[in-house]
């Protein structure tokens, strides 16, 4: 089955923890808003604003397979896991791996919460103060609370992956929290890396293997930018 993923054509987003299931799986699918005219954005804004869609989604990453759609992250990789054969076959292994997946959506929030602490609609110049303390309070109680679960939960699997034997969607998503804080916060994850060795070595053997490495090297991967969840402020990296 094809998959169309509907998400901003500029930014990783959300919508890069999706696509990293589908690129390591080799999925065949269209990263719809990315393409040119009026079948890209246009086309994404015209499902969502479909009066004749009941089950609409409030607004993206969602994706489309046949007749079926499917929003909102954990959800979608909900969904996408089993077909990707990145997911438990048990419902209980299924269900812990979504349980993991919505623990890593509230972390990705307080990400995005660091540099836009008051309000998402103001510019980071105009909440720098709120910005400085909310970035000393998340990497003071918050990091090590989230990473030190993963890596909590990883060891217990065995070190390896953190469901089982194989890999899932789970640990390529953790495989993208690594590389946004490594970018937003280089000096600040440098420094807190050695308190998680087993994320960090997970982290690296999923950017060997081969699906992601070519998938990482390519156009289809949208640079970090000043834009989305992962944003580098000098001020904010001290």
């Amino acid at each position: 089955m094809g998959y169309e993923l509907y998400y901003w054509p500029s930014i990783q987003g959300r919508g890069e923890f999706i696509r990293l299931a589908l690129e390591e799986a080799g999925a065949d699918y269209v990263d719809v808003a990315r393409r040119p005219g009026k079948r890209g954005v246009p086309a994404m804004m015209k499902l969502m604003e479909n009066p004749r869609l009941i089950r609409s989604p409030y607004a993206p990453p969602f994706v489309k397979a046949g007749k079926i759609i499917v929003a909102q992250t954990a959800n979608v990789l909900l969904f996408l896991g089993p077909r990707l054969k990145l997911a438990p076959r048990d419902e209980g292994g299924r269900l812990w791996a979504h349980q993991l997946q919505l623990t890593i959506s509230d972390l990705v929030d307080e990400i995005h919460d660091t540099h836009h602490p008051v309000s998402s609609w103001l510019y980071f110049e105009e909440q720098r103060p709120a910005a400085r303390r909310r970035t000393k309070d998340f990497w003071r109680y918050r990091v090590p609370k989230f990473l030190s679960y993963f890596e909590r939960v990883l060891n217990k699997n065995g070190g390896r992956v953190t469901i089982g034997r194989r890999l899932t969607y789970v640990d390529l998503s953790l495989f993208q929290i690594v590389e946004g804080l490594r970018y937003a916060f280089p000096k600040r994850m440098k420094r807190f890396e050695r308190k998680i060795p087993g994320l960090i070595a997970l982290h690296d053997r999923i950017a060997q293997r081969p699906r992601i490495a070519d998938y990482l090297a390519s156009p289809r991967r949208i640079p970090f930018s000043q834009w989305g969840i992962y944003r580098y402020f000098k001020e904010l990296d001290a």
